[in-house]
């Protein structure tokens, strides 16, 4: 088994479709912020368009993995900005999106976590935080909501890494690749369409 050497943070969506870019710009808030307050060494900082290959090469053998991603409920139930926060030291399985319940990605992170899972290059510890987006249409920039969200929530990112990154030794124990190879992957960036 490979050691756990990286904390990893994935920013997954599209930033051409409004506020699934959320987690793109959480990524950016904390690069930004990385250059007044490091972060602990080992810490990747990238962005995905959510397909599963690119998100299993980006947390392959990491300690920690926080992934942030946008959800989109039907409007009824929607709140904008809202975050929620799922850990899988909880002992919950992170589930598919439930009917009525939208994702802009062919493959779910749930799907890709069990994929990974299957060839053994699953994450150490895996946070997600879903934020609620209100609109997905073609164009750049966060709805007001969701952006009033991101600075709160790159503040909980920082915490979690502090409290849970790689150096702690938390997480639940994967096995390494077959074959013990790494790839390491910086940025899984899809270019612009």
């Amino acid at each position: 088994m490979e050691a756990f050497t990286r904390t990893a943070v994935i920013g997954v969506g599209n930033e051409f479709r409004r506020d699934d870019g959320v987690g793109w710009v959480v990524v950016g808030l904390l690069r930004d912020r990385a250059a007044q307050r490091r972060l602990p060494a080992g810490t990747v900082l990238a962005q995905c368009d959510g397909d599963p290959g690119r998100l299993i090469g980006l947390w392959e053998n990491t300690g920690l993995t926080v992934v942030v991603d946008a959800c989109f409920l039907p409007p009824a139930s929607a709140r904008p900005g809202r975050t929620r926060r799922w850990d899988c030291a909880s002992g919950d399985a992170l589930r598919t999106a439930a009917p009525g319940r939208h994702s802009t990605h062919g493959l779910g992170l749930a799907e890709a976590l069990r994929l990974g899972d299957a060839l053994g290059r699953g994450p150490g510890r895996l946070i997600v935080y879903a934020v609620e987006g209100a609109d997905r249409s073609t164009g750049v920039g966060l709805t007001p909501a969701v952006a009033r969200a991101v600075p709160r929530l790159v503040r909980r990112i920082e915490a979690d890494i502090a409290q849970h990154g790689a150096s702690s030794g938390g997480g639940r124990a994967r096995p390494g690749p077959p074959g013990g190879t790494r790839r390491a992957a910086f940025a899984a960036r899809r270019p612009p369409a």
